[in-house]
């Protein structure tokens, strides 16, 4: 389900209002009222059938409704008149705010009695945020307009921007979501995809691999794999300088993210055979731990391996490549030498030496 979708699935949670909206402007306010709170309550009725109580959110609408025709009806003006859509826009736009930028997302929670059984991951529920902070800004945009229209414009055109105007904003988002849609799947289409997990692992969903890496820190996953040679020195392999993340900088000897429907024994060996060259060895499951950076989230699998092979890096992949001793690692930490996402995780595998 994308954003759009969503959003569809939303509207019936406003359906009170945007009726007293439309009703109000056919035949008045008195008749608009009674047609939104009539619709308000064979809702409250239905949610009474279906639950056995009544649904909070529907009682909310249609109170609101009551507040808001009480208060039409006794201030009854022009002025007060004109700026009734913009006063419903301050609401929708407190609703919307509160959902885009707060820390409870209103309309996410509002969705609830509409999407039973629905199960939305954590990129559509990014995409959903963006979306709506979309349509805040076009609310906002909107209601400064009809407030402007209301004091200081001709009844005409007041009309216009109340009614018209807001639709034309909103098709204009429309079509350009429309379009967006079509070039990010087109784009989604050559890339990688990658695993949407929780915490423990369990995969719930999928993703292409920019989104992973664009700031929505939506959780994924990825193997690391420390490499030993006999001796028991650790490999490890230098970025190369056009790397996004940590260029120049010695990292892990084996690590990548793990591929939508992938295995992670597959995804060791794809990674292992692209980065060094290694085939044939066996792993021991080291530590999972949750790595968050700038940029993005990262559940990491970590594994250890000890081999006898001649390493060979690929010069795509990595830039070189060399055995340290355990010692030598110890004297450079803290020095920018090595990723810092390997100096944390190096922390835990001296801890696992020593066992």
């Amino acid at each position: 389900m994308n954003q759009l979708d969503l959003i569809k699935k939303l509207l019936p949670g406003l359906a009170p209002l945007i009726i007293f909206v439309l009703a109000d402007s056919l035949w008045g306010t008195e008749v608009g009222l009674l047609v939104a709170i009539g619709f308000g309550l064979v809702e409250v009725a239905i949610s009474l059938f279906k639950k056995q109580k009544p649904d909070k959110f529907i009682l909310f609408d249609v109170g609101l409704l009551v507040a808001m025709g009480v208060i039409s009806i006794v201030l009854e003006n022009d002025l007060f008149f004109k700026l009734k859509p913009g006063v419903i826009g301050i609401i929708f736009c407190v609703l919307l705010g509160i959902s885009a930028y707060g820390k409870q997302n209103l309309m996410m929670a509002m969705s609830g009695r509409y999407m039973k059984g629905i199960d939305i991951n954590p990129w559509q529920q990014y995409e959903f945020t963006r979306s709506i902070k979309a349509l805040f800004w076009i609310f906002s945009l909107h209601t400064l307009l009809v407030f402007h229209s209301a004091v200081f414009m001709s009844k005409e055109a007041w009309v216009m921007i109340s009614g018209p105007g807001f639709y034309v904003l909103f098709g204009v988002y429309f079509v350009f979501e429309l379009y967006n849609k079509r070039i990010k799947q087109k784009k989604y289409s050559q890339e990688e995809w990658v695993p949407i997990v929780e915490e423990q692992g369990k995969v719930i969903g999928k993703m292409p691999r920019s989104i992973a890496h664009n700031g929505s820190k939506i959780l994924h996953s990825v193997v690391h794999m420390h490499v030993f040679n006999d001796q028991g020195a650790l490999y490890l392999q230098k970025r190369p300088a056009h790397k996004l993340i940590q260029p120049n900088k010695w990292d892990t000897a084996v690590g990548g993210h793990v591929a939508a429907g992938e295995s992670i024994e597959l995804s060791l060996q794809r990674e292992a055979q692209e980065e060094i060259g290694l085939q044939n060895f066996s792993v021991k499951p080291f530590k999972q731990y949750v790595w968050e950076s700038e940029v993005e989230r990262e559940l990491v699998l970590g594994f250890i391996t000890v081999t006898k092979e001649q390493l060979k890096p690929d010069g795509d992949e990595v830039e070189e490549g060399k055995f340290w001793k355990i010692e030598e690692i110890e004297k450079q930490l803290g020095k920018e030498v090595f990723t810092p996402n390997f100096e944390y995780e190096f922390k835990f595998l001296q801890d696992y030496l020593k066992k």
